[in-house]
């Protein structure tokens, strides 16, 4: 159920009175819906004059290089994630990981892999639209060249060219030609024979292949990735391969790795929460409980202080009920 336009604009007036106090940014804006705050975007907007992007934005200048202010960065950046709409969010996260130093290309990888070919037909548009650029123009550009770049400009193009039916003959075609120009010779794989594969089948016709090859040879496409003497290339095409094999898995993981900053990746935590908070992140719960011992809210309240807005913001985010697929 929406909120009435009268709950909003109390709402609104809530958000615009807290000056920017983030306990109080978490509290009014945790448990809302997508749709929910779209209609407090444009309810703060009609009433202000100004968009709370703005005063999200200018928590997060205040905070960012500040280690004392890490917590704060993450919760501001979680809410104004939680503020867009999808496909801007992901156009959002997309120029904010290519822009980074280190380029976060897992950021990207995540929303060429987790989206529907749809979906990011909208996200290209979006990226155009608010910075006057193409994202696959932008990924081509980057420097120094990494193997993340042919892989997203492969998956790019799948969402163009795939078809939607999913076959297991293909799925048993291309799993032997990963091995054949793989494991099953001496020496590298053969990148051109991967990449074409990428570019062609959409992300549920390679599950089926990734599937296939392990019923066939007895072990994960990963697993042999691993054998011998690999670089950059098949380090990327493992992190590909485990997201379309199985995502749950992969978000889970992420998750464990934000909380206990065993690999430190500024958003991540904010950008998983948001991203699956009404998607599948009920799901991704089970399999993190499974795969660590313990609840995912429980996890996040051992590791971020209390008394703060992002654990609270966090923990809300983790409870909320997958309302759509």
């Amino acid at each position: 159920m929406t909120m009435s336009s009268q709950n909003c604009k109390n709402l609104c007036k809530k958000i615009h009175d807290s000056k920017g106090q983030l306990n109080h940014l978490a509290q009014a804006l945790a448990a809302k819906t997508q749709a929910d705050c779209q209609e407090i975007r444009r309810t703060y907007m009609e009433m202000y004059g100004k968009g709370l992007h703005q005063l999200l934005k200018s928590i997060q200048l205040t905070n960012q290089g500040d280690e004392s202010g890490a917590l704060s960065y993450e919760c501001a950046t979680a809410l104004s994630m939680l503020m867009h709409s999808s496909h801007e969010r992901d156009a959002v996260v997309a120029r904010e990981a290519l822009e980074q130093s280190e380029v976060n290309f897992k950021a990207v990888i995540e929303i060429f892999l987790g989206r529907k070919s749809s979906h990011v037909i909208l996200i290209l548009q979006a990226y155009q639209t608010r910075f006057s650029r193409k994202l696959e123009q932008d990924i081509s550009s980057i420097e120094p060249p990494h193997p993340y770049q042919m892989i997203l400009r492969a998956l790019a193009s799948s969402h163009k060219a795939h078809h939607a039916v999913v076959s297991e003959h293909i799925g048993r075609c291309d799993a032997r030609r990963l091995y054949q120009t793989g494991e099953g010779r001496p020496g590298a794989i053969d990148e051109a024979v991967v990449l074409e594969i990428l570019s062609k089948r959409s992300v549920a016709q390679l599950s089926v292949t990734f599937s296939s090859y392990k019923h066939i040879y007895g072990h994960s496409y990963t697993k042999s990735l691993k054998k011998g003497n690999h670089g950059q290339f098949e380090e990327a095409l493992k992190v590909v391969v485990s997201f379309i094999s199985n995502p749950l898995k992969y978000y889970a993981k992420t998750l464990y790795r934000s909380i206990k900053d065993t690999t430190m990746e500024k958003g991540s935590l904010a950008r998983v929460m948001v991203s699956r908070a009404e998607v599948d992140m009920n799901e991704i719960q089970m399999v993190f409980k499974k795969k660590y011992g313990m609840e995912l809210r429980d996890a996040i309240c051992e590791s971020i202080p209390s008394g703060g807005a992002c654990r609270e913001f966090v923990v809300a985010l983790a409870t909320k009920t997958t309302t759509s697929s």
